[in-house]
Formats: C-alpha cells, sequence, structure tokens
C-alpha cells in the first residue's frame, strides 16, 4: 500500500526480505567457488540467510616478521566471506557479485595457524547487500584481529 509519501510498504517488504526456505549448504558453495576460483585458500564452513562464516589455514610462509597474519590476507577473508553472505542472502551461489565497499580496522597483531571470519548481514535491498566482519585466529573468536564492513553488489537479472 502506497503512503502519501509515495513509498510502497508491501514492495519494501519484498525487496527486503530474506530466504525463508533455504537451501544453501557449505559444500554447495565450496563445489561452486572452486568452479570459478580453483587455487582459493578460503572455505565457507556455515551458512545462512543472515550469515556466513570461512576459514582459511594461514600459510605460514608468508608471515610478516614476528609471525604476522599480513593485512592483505586478513582483508581477502573479510571481502570473501562477505561474498559468501551474498549467496546465502539470495540462497543462491552468484559469482558475479561484487564488492562495492569495504573497510577494515585491525584491532590486533594476527598470529596463529588458521583464520577465521564471520559476515552477519546488516541489509538486504534488491541490489546490495551490507555485512559486517569479525576475523579471529585460531580457536579464539572473543579475541578478534579485526573488524570489517562492507557492500556488495548483486548484478541485475
Amino acid at each position: 500500500m502506497r503512503s502519501p509519501t509515495g513509498f510502497d510498504s508491501r514492495r519494501a517488504a519484498r525487496q527486503y526480505a530474506v530466504v525463508s526456505d533455504f537451501s544453501l549448504t557449505p559444500d554447495a558453495i565450496n563445489a561452486g567457488v572452486r568452479q570459478h576460483w580453483a587455487d582459493t585458500p578460503h572455505l565457507c564452513t556455515d551458512i545462512g540467510p543472515r550469515h556466513a562464516t570461512a576459514t582459511q589455514v594461514i600459510n605460514q610462509e608468508n608471515l610478516r616478521p614476528g609471525g604476522f597474519v599480513p593485512g592483505p590476507t586478513m582483508f581477502s577473508m573479510a571481502d570473501v566471506v562477505l561474498w559468501y553472505l551474498s549467496f546465502g542472502t539470495v540462497n543462491r551461489i552468484e559469482p558475479m557479485a561484487l564488492t562495492s565497499d569495504l573497510s577494515i580496522r585491525f584491532l590486533r597483531p594476527a598470529q596463529g595457524r588458521t583464520l577465521w571470519a564471520r559476515a552477519d548481514l546488516d541489509k538486504a535491498g534488491r541490489l546490495m547487500i551490507v555485512g559486517t566482519v569479525k576475523i579471529w585466529v585460531d580457536d579464539e573468536p572473543d579475541r578478534l584481529v579485526a573488524t570489517a564492513q562492507g557492500t556488495y553488489v548483486m548484478p541485475q537479472r
């Protein structure tokens, strides 16, 4: 129904609705991504319509002096987990979803063997998906090493 200002509440509800009959799995995402990016170091470990989690084994040969995980490695982790989140939000693998904006804050030096990231949905629109990412190392999700926020743009259909 349109309000006097021209806002259509039913259209907005459809446009920003999150998928209710969710069927995407981490295995399906990992297989689909490998079709387009065969040597990706990232793995989707959990997916839902409002979140995604990914992991990456840290290449110990590429660490910074002092054994620190490089910033670009954490940045790529934030980017890829938001990509997975965009898949979950629309309930399909959409390889042409593109990063529109991504910013990161490094909170502390990261040292360890496995990098983890979780993206949570902030807002879903017809073309844009906004999410917040938390990044940690090994099994310490309460000791964040970085946080990020980004926007993905979905291809027009």
